[in-house]
């Protein structure tokens, strides 16, 4: 996601700035519906925006991420907080120091802010970013649990360089600046500052002809196979940590973690809401009115439903135990089927004629209990004229 383009994660996510955790959640599962690639194919504009929304509740779900944001923006943020890509990796978001200059520096050399840390040659360690990838999973295997294997990137000695990351024929020399120390002293008199290295960034080297193939560091990326268990009951944003599978550390810093973030296609039947399911089922008036037996999909096969005589349009029922597991324990969500009255169409003559003469025999009868919706709306239409 360009930097130049700002926009404000309150606003794409479409709550305000007071809104509340649960608030913030609802607002991410309506903008990244109606923002998702799979309904919006080859649309480059929702392409954006569904970005917009992940970097977006990536930092307003998180507290700390948040107060932070609201006090400086975006720039409180290397790059944002990794918008979702189709399968891709991205920085995982954290507070930029350098977006303060050298007060940033002064802050991590006193309070051990950053990555950074000293390394018993008195050079800072530097621990590696931190990747993201997005796995896109369908709301069945989510509610099953998923096995899959995807390609992550690794790293190894640059093969051109051997790993010292100078041009062959070149020599990594000593930091000209600090000396090899990693740091350099900042003011005068009494009050001195030790910073980084602005020109060796602390690993107290200098190379004046970095390496062609790996432009100085020393590594060479390559892709590697990676076997991943999905747990049964996974939900759209839920991450998985893996330890030390990020980008590599500097000057011997120890390696980032991979986060496999979770996010569920849209399905064509079945809205999920945390364990639940919710789904809308039409049926036949006939149905409606005499009562019978429904037949209904589940996420595991199909479930017969008992429609009780006279049900109206809009009745919801529930089956319990078809919806999806805890991803904490067996504890299974709940099935809501919203049934609908279908409206049958291009009737014959013959049809019509039965139906107008069925409409006249309830007319005839002037009995209010053959449509009770009808008389309740009535009677409220009564009482505001009185």
């Amino acid at each position: 996601m360009a930097d130049e383009v700002d926009f404000d994660y309150y606003e794409v996510l479409g709550v305000s700035r007071t809104a509340t955790q649960e608030e913030i959640k609802k607002g991410y599962r309506r903008m990244a519906m109606k923002y998702h690639p799979d309904r919006n194919k080859g649309d480059k504009h929702a392409e954006e925006k569904f970005k917009q929304v992940g970097e977006a509740y990536e930092v307003l779900k998180d507290e700390q991420k948040r107060a932070a944001y609201d006090r400086y923006g975006r720039s409180a943020f290397n790059g944002g907080a990794g918008g979702p890509g189709a399968g891709g990796f991205g920085g995982f978001g954290g507070f930029d120091a350098s977006q303060f200059g050298d007060m940033g520096d002064i802050f991590s050399e006193i309070f051990g802010g950053g990555h950074a840390r000293s390394s018993g040659q008195n050079k800072q360690m530097f621990r590696g970013e931190d990747l993201i990838y997005d796995l896109d999973i369908t709301l069945e295997q989510a509610a099953e649990g998923y096995k899959t294997k995807i390609k992550v990137p690794s790293w190894s000695k640059c093969t051109a360089c051997g790993g010292s990351g100078a041009e062959k024929g070149t020599k990594v020399e000593t930091c000209p600046t600090c000396h090899g120390s990693g740091y350099v002293r900042a003011g005068a008199g009494f009050f001195q500052i030790q910073q980084t290295c602005p020109r060796c960034h602390g690993t107290g080297k200098y190379i004046p002809h970095p390496c062609h193939k790996c432009h100085g560091t020393g590594m060479q990326e390559e892709k590697k196979e990676l076997e991943i268990t999905i747990p049964a009951g996974v939900d759209d944003g839920n991450r998985m940590r893996i330890p030390d599978r990020g980008s590599p550390g500097q000057n011997g810093g120890p390696a980032g973690d991979l986060y496999i973030r979770i996010r569920i296609k849209p399905h064509d039947i079945f809205e999920r809401d945390g364990q639940d399911l919710h789904m809308e089922m039409p049926m036949s008036f006939v149905t409606a009115a005499l009562g019978g037996e429904l037949e209904v999909p589940t996420l595991t096969g199909k479930a017969t439903l008992r429609i009780p005589e006279g049900t109206q349009s809009g009745k919801t029922f529930r089956l319990r135990g078809h919806g999806i597991r805890s991803v904490r324990n067996a504890e299974k969500g709940d099935l809501y089927v919203h049934t609908t009255v279908e409206i049958p169409v291009n009737m014959t003559t013959e049809q019509k004629d039965i139906l107008r003469q069925f409409d006249a025999s309830i007319n005839h009868s002037k009995k209010d209990h053959h449509a009770p919706e009808r008389k309740s709306f009535f009677e409220k239409l009564g009482k505001l004229f009185k």
